[in-house]
């Protein structure tokens, strides 16, 4: 399928400050001016969504794309050869469903071709749009919401307040985790958080992020799909979005979630939502927007893309016991050497197949060596499994 066909080109506008500088991003990756690009041919994909129907109250949300990209364009990178393309503006269909379905369509074809789509701008709805692409994949996905409320308030008339009720329902299912993280108690229903802990959903709060953060790497390395809300971040750091908190994740910290989903081998797409250029007086907020993408591009140019972990100059295997005796349970633990990351096996529970490994943390091999302890994360995996 020609992608051409859903995209609106860039404006020179953005660009031309950038053209003579050889060192900026601009002059790195290869953007839709005057032809498409090779997107087959590109590890990242950078989307601009301009569709705004699904809020009433933070409209300018389609301005996002355009007001990052005069930041992002600007900014450095490593010494890294990056194979980016930026595809412009998807143009938005005559209905509010129809853009989802097209959004679908583009980002199915991105990853088919192992290409991850980064979507900037709209409203946070367009989260259906990034899960559907998943359907055809048939096979079970995880998703981590970062955001500072949680969006699944049915008797909402604007989409982006229930979007996720359309995500948790939807038929049929191939959503194995979901994971909500950086939302803040006093906006948030304590009985959908309940809801979600009762499913195995992993829920992570302000608070318990604040913790330490490092418990949250291997949530955000084990998810297939990222979504985040800019209000998210506290409106010292980033204001630019009607919803924007006093309190709230700081820039740094979101920051690093994105180096996180970078550089996890498994996550293949992520989109940044709700971010409104009209209510950024001086550009705060694109550089924010624009430095977080950054960390993701990064992180992702960092990461191990294929995992054995029989591999001994890879990995490291830790077996432990959760007790003394001679037939105690064991669980096992793969610690990656380069990166120092963490792994741990969760058997199926009623058939005969090789475990699943997901990421965990330090704590939790800790937990298992010191107390006999077995991790949350371990649990709620394996209620999950058949």
């Amino acid at each position: 399928m020609d992608l051409m066909i859903f995209f609106d080109n860039i404006d020179e506008e953005l660009w031309q400050d950038c053209k003579e500088d050889v060192t900026c991003i601009f002059n790195q990756i290869s953007i839709h001016a005057h032809q498409f690009p090779n997107w087959q041919e590109a590890d990242i994909a950078i989307i601009g969504l301009i569709e705004e129907r699904g809020t009433r109250k933070n409209i300018g949300v389609a301005g996002a794309a355009d007001a990052f990209r005069k930041r992002f364009y600007k900014l450095r990178k490593n010494n890294i050869a990056y194979k980016v393309a930026d595809l412009g503006n998807l143009r938005s269909a005559p209905s509010l469903q129809e853009t989802y379905q097209r959004l679908k369509v583009v980002c199915e074809l991105l990853l088919a071709e192992n290409t991850i789509p980064i979507l900037i701008g709209s409203s946070n709805d367009m989260m259906i749009g990034q899960f559907w692409a998943y359907q055809g994949l048939e096979q079970p996905i995880s998703i981590a919401n970062i955001d500072c409320s949680v969006d699944v308030d049915e008797l909402e008339d604007e989409p982006n307040k229930k979007h996720l009720l359309q995500i948790l329902t939807h038929q049929p299912n191939y959503l194995f985790n979901f994971s909500q993280i950086g939302h803040q108690g006093y906006l948030c229903s304590a009985s959908f958080l309940d809801i979600f802990e009762k499913m195995y959903f992993d829920v992570y709060g302000v608070g318990k992020i604040r913790e330490n953060i490092l418990n949250v790497e291997p949530v955000i390395r084990d998810a297939d799909m990222i979504a985040i809300d800019i209000s998210a971040i506290r409106k010292a750091d980033a204001g630019a979005s009607i919803y924007a908190q006093p309190f709230g994740l700081s820039s740094d910290e979101v920051a690093q979630f994105c180096w996180y989903a970078g550089i996890s081998p498994k996550v293949s797409s992520i989109g940044f939502y709700e971010y409104n250029p009209q209510l950024d007086t001086h550009g705060h907020n694109a550089q924010v927007l624009a430095v977080l993408v950054w960390y993701f591009i990064e992180g992702f140019y960092h990461r191990k893309k294929k995992l054995d972990f029989n591999s001994e100059g890879e990995f490291q295997k830790f077996i432990v016991p959760l007790s003394n005796s001679l037939n105690a349970p064991t669980l096992t633990f793969y610690k990656q050497l380069s990166t120092g990351y963490w792994w741990m096996e969760v058997p199926y529970s009623s058939i005969q197949m090789e475990p699943v490994i997901i990421a965990c943390s330090y704590q939790d091999y800790l937990s298992a060596v010191e107390g006999g302890m077995i991790p949350d994360r371990w649990i709620s995996t394996q209620a999950k499994l058949p």
